[in-house]
């Protein structure tokens, strides 16, 4: 591992952990009881949801990896774009970055890290299905581009994937995967976020993001503290599964309540 990709590492769980802090107070918005006892609920529901996509990564590990490559999908690209809309099609086409078009456009420094989590076959099986669905995914990112033109508003977002898509080309696959997952994806999400919450909600959620994040921290310190230069295999297992473990019940709050505030709006 080189000094940029131990970086990368640290921005993720640095800059973007935080973003998942805001959980608690998102669930609340949407309706979860402001109690003790639903509090405990939807913490042990995190937890269990987390705890049962670790151990489907251990058992099944291929299939954990499309299934968290599809997910990363939908929840990047919707994500991406829900500022601006909510059409399927630049979502698919946002979605594409982080799960298509790196390991593609770095497939000689992703398929190491694919073999770590997956095995070496099973990398190259994986590689060769996205290198395939890149095709598709180049069409539908030209068709987006003439789609911007007539839709005004798509096309900030396009822009920024513009500038993504150079960085995937040129830069190392962890790098840009922290670019976007800490400067585009999480800070978004956080402004977002926030900008919905209620005042007399902010001074919660704000103890909140910090007690997950310091909780998310320690964890991980407590984790690496263990490991050092010659255990390559575990870093980059305990931080993509990590990630994949908090991704799904993340994932599931957020894209319920973005439905939630897309429905609530219609009705107005």
């Amino acid at each position: 591992m080189n000094w940029w990709d131990y970086a990368s590492i640290f921005l993720v769980l640095i800059l973007g952990v935080p973003h998942g802090g805001l959980d608690a107070a998102v669930a609340r918005r949407v309706g979860c009881p402001n109690t003790s006892r639903a509090w405990l609920l939807f913490h042990a529901t995190y937890i269990l949801l987390s705890l049962l996509v670790v151990c489907l990564w251990w058992f099944f590990p291929l299939l954990s990896l499309s299934a968290f490559l599809l997910i990363s999908v939908v929840h990047f690209g919707f994500s991406d774009i829900t500022d601006y809309g909510s059409h399927w099609f630049p979502a698919l086409v946002h979605g594409g970055l982080v799960s298509i078009a790196i390991p593609v456009l770095q497939s000689d420094s992703v398929e190491p890290i694919f073999s770590v989590l997956v095995g070496l076959s099973n990398a190259n099986i994986s590689l060769i299905v996205i290198e395939n669905i890149f095709y598709l995914w180049t069409v539908l990112l030209l068709f987006y581009l003439f789609f911007a033109l007539k839709q005004r508003t798509y096309r900030k977002p396009l822009i920024i994937l513009m500038v993504m898509l150079f960085f995937a080309y040129s830069l190392p696959p962890l790098v840009t995967f922290a670019i976007y997952f800490c400067l585009s994806h999480s800070r978004g999400h956080l402004f977002r976020q926030w900008q919905r919450l209620p005042e007399k909600e902010r001074s919660r959620a704000f103890k909140e993001i910090l007690f997950y994040s310091l909780a998310s921290w320690t964890i991980a310190a407590g984790a690496f503290f263990f490991l050092d230069d010659s255990m390559f295999v575990d870093i980059l297992r305990l931080t993509f599964i990590g990630l994949a473990a908090l991704t799904v019940p993340h994932m599931l709050l957020v894209d319920y309540a973005d439905r939630q505030l897309l429905r609530l709006e219609d009705e107005k």
